[in-house]
């Protein structure tokens, strides 16, 4: 047997605690084992020390006497049980106890294998052998699963800055056809962002939502030049096609198949919608309205109203926060209003750090 584990692969010794108060069964324990060519074992004799010896380095099998002074056995796999540790090694334990009711609570207690005292030397060998073979499995199928988990989270996120990044650069196409929105949509986005985040949405929906608000108006890369940069005034026939880069958005971000693409397109559809219904394309009321609409709406339109146009002068802050009062239960949600003239510092740090 000493010969098989002179051939076993040269990455490390096998680390095995041997715990019992008696210095005799420790010092039989750690000649049988030396014979055998184990090299890295570690006596415990006070098992009050069991939990500091643990933690000095990985342990791969601890041999452990059931009964101890002031902590017997079934208490030390307690406090190794508390430490949560998932790569816990397995327990062999001694005991002169041979009783089933000692057997199945050693089960329970975390026990993987027993011997009965007095011991015979080949077959505690084996049952050594045997838990640090399982045990060495275990350990290369967690290490294993840990290099798989970093592999996909990696292309996770390299997938999701591949959709950011077209994301992104859909929304400069967007820009270069509209060239009088400026940083238009980098403060709307941020203002949807902070808004979000003051009614209570998580840190990573906040997230989604500053990078999805850019495509609010992705959908007018649809609507003819005539249109969509006439300097004056739509007539009602131009403004019926104007409404139509809602639903060209949407449906030119639709089946992306991640929460990124799919908060863009609700946003895209939904952000001219209006609380009292008589918004478009489908005249949704009310919180049938999902938030994101909702927010975004407040956002664009405050913005809008501050940003000059070839048809108006930009509007003053304080006319632009009178509109948002004034709009609050026909056009936008009270809630989203009543947010936004909370954080009026904040939305006026947001201007500032993106001025046109």
């Amino acid at each position: 047997m000493s010969d098989d584990i002179a051939q076993r692969p040269a990455t490390r010794q096998p680390r095995i605690l041997l715990v019992d108060d008696e210095p005799v069964n420790l010092r039989l324990l750690l000649a049988m084992l030396q014979h055998e060519g184990y090299r890295d074992l570690v006596p415990v004799q006070d098992p009050e020390q069991l939990l500091v010896r643990y933690a000095e380095a990985p342990a791969d099998l601890i041999v452990l006497d059931l009964n101890m002074p002031r902590v017997d056995g079934f208490e030390a796999m307690a406090r190794l049980r508390a430490l949560g540790d998932p790569l816990l090694p397995p327990i062999l334990v001694l005991t002169a106890q041979r009783s089933r009711e000692v057997l199945l609570r050693s089960l329970a207690a975390g026990a993987r294998d027993f011997v009965s005292k007095p011991f015979d030397r080949v077959e505690l060998l084996m049952r050594v052998r045997n838990l640090l073979d399982a045990h060495l499995a275990h350990r290369m199928l967690h290490e294993r699963r840990q290099v798989l988990e970093e592999m996909v989270g990696q292309r996770t996120r390299e997938l999701h800055d591949s959709r950011l990044m077209l994301l992104q650069k859909l929304g400069r196409a967007a820009e270069f056809r509209d060239e009088e929105t400026g940083n238009h949509i980098l403060r709307m986005s941020h203002t949807a962002a902070l808004l979000a985040h003051a009614l209570g949405w998580s840190p990573e929906q906040v997230d989604l939502l500053l990078n999805a608000a850019p495509m609010h108006d992705i959908g007018k890369i649809g609507i003819p030049d005539k249109v969509l940069l006439k300097p004056d005034r739509l007539e009602p026939d131009e403004w019926e096609v104007m409404k139509r880069h809602a639903e060209i958005g949407a449906r030119m971000l639709e089946g992306g198949g991640c929460e990124l693409t799919e908060m863009a397109r609700l946003v895209a559809w939904t952000h001219h919608e209006k609380w009292d219904g008589s918004g478009y394309p489908r005249g949704l009321a009310g919180e049938a309205i999902p938030q994101a609409g909702r927010i975004c709406a407040v956002a664009d339109v405050f913005d809008a109203l501050l940003s000059a146009r070839p048809y108006k002068q930009p509007w003053s802050f304080e006319s632009a926060v009178a509109h948002l009062r004034s709009g609050a239960g026909t056009h936008f949600d009270p809630q989203v209003v009543v947010c936004f003239l909370r954080q009026l510092p904040e939305v006026s740090a947001i201007r500032a750090r993106f001025p046109d």
